[in-house]
């Protein structure tokens, strides 16, 4: 009796940053499967699925029995983690080809996007974290999924809306730049390198836009297919600066020990591999591969320093917690 009152203090202590947990492992699962490691990815996506289930669980218990509570984490940019997680969950199913739980995760994905999104920008503020671009990453995310619906089911309507969403996300990306504080690529947390992950993820929704168009739906002309393909290299240019520069200000200002935020890390390491894998096929440029892969290892042995660290905080914590029941 006391072991499960542990547990549940415990658990309401959890941030509203741990969804970025299952976005991590999700793109990276996402990635193993692009990379030709099917296994591995399997593996990923599963355990993806199964935090994804633990946290709509715990999203819907506090909607119905904690509703100040949810109203108040709504409220933050961290919200959007739960639209983003499901459609990165999303579109690892649909690339295993489970389309009819592909397509359940997008619509579920959509109906939450504009009540959180509208929730969290009229709440953002001025000099924010890394945060304020899942804006960006959680529109993106829809694209994605969407995109890569419409190529694996052949169906024109979901890459057509994709592409609005797809412009929409960087129009987010621009406003959210206006609203980022700069010192925290020094300072910041974690969720810091979410300013690269985000152009990682529109780079991504640009390939999976591009290639939707193969297998004679006939989506673009050769004006948007230009314009697509322009957009896509300059975007993943960006992602792989912005990978440098925020990688130096590592080096230069180390941040060691675990924060629930460094899944926020994990997640744009492991998108801009996935990124720069899924540019290579979608674009033919099959030079980009390499670094994909690179860049993809660099990811997993970033999830499991940070999956390391989670268990050893959890752990303590939940000792902590017991110690102070009485236990």
């Amino acid at each position: 009796m006391h072991g499960s009152s542990s547990l549940r203090a415990w658990w309401a202590q959890r941030p509203a940053a741990a969804g970025a947990a299952v976005m991590a492992t999700g793109i990276i699962g996402v990635g193993l499967l692009l990379a030709g490691y099917g296994t591995l990815s399997r593996i990923a996506l599963v355990l993806s699925g199964v935090a994804w289930a633990v946290l709509a669980v715990d999203f819907a218990a506090r909607l119905l029995v904690q509703r100040e509570r949810w109203r108040a984490e709504a409220s933050t940019p961290c919200a959007l983690t739960a639209v983003a997680a499901t459609a990165v969950l999303g579109t690892g199913l649909a690339d295993l080809d489970r389309p009819v739980l592909a397509e359940a995760l997008l619509a579920l994905a959509a109906l939450l996007w504009p009540v959180l999104l509208f929730d969290v920008v009229r709440h953002w503020g001025r000099r924010m974290p890394g945060a304020v671009f899942l804006c960006c990453v959680a529109t993106q995310a829809l694209a994605v999924l969407g995109a890569t619906l419409a190529r694996t089911e052949g169906v024109a309507w979901p890459a057509h809306t994709a592409l609005v969403l797809f412009w929409l996300g960087l129009v987010l990306y621009c406003v959210a730049l206006t609203r980022f504080g700069p010192r925290e690529v020094l300072e910041g947390a974690g969720d810091h390198w979410v300013t690269g992950g985000a152009l990682a993820i529109s780079a991504l929704a640009g390939s999976r836009l591009y290639a939707a168009d193969s297998g004679g739906l006939y989506l673009w002309n050769a004006d948007d297919r230009d314009v697509l393909r322009g957009m896509t290299v300059a975007l993943l240019t960006l992602s792989l600066v912005g990978y440098a520069v925020l990688l130096v200000g590592e080096v230069v200002r180390p941040r060691l020990g675990h924060d629930v935020r460094r899944w926020a890390t994990v997640f744009p390491l492991g998108m801009t591999a996935t990124a720069v894998l899924s540019v290579a096929d979608a674009l033919d440029l099959p030079g980009l591969k390499g670094l994909g892969q690179v860049l993809l290892w660099i990811a997993v042995a970033a999830w499991l320093v940070v999956a390391a660290g989670a268990v050893t905080t959890a752990r303590r914590a939940f000792g902590a917690v017991r110690g102070s029941s009485g236990e």
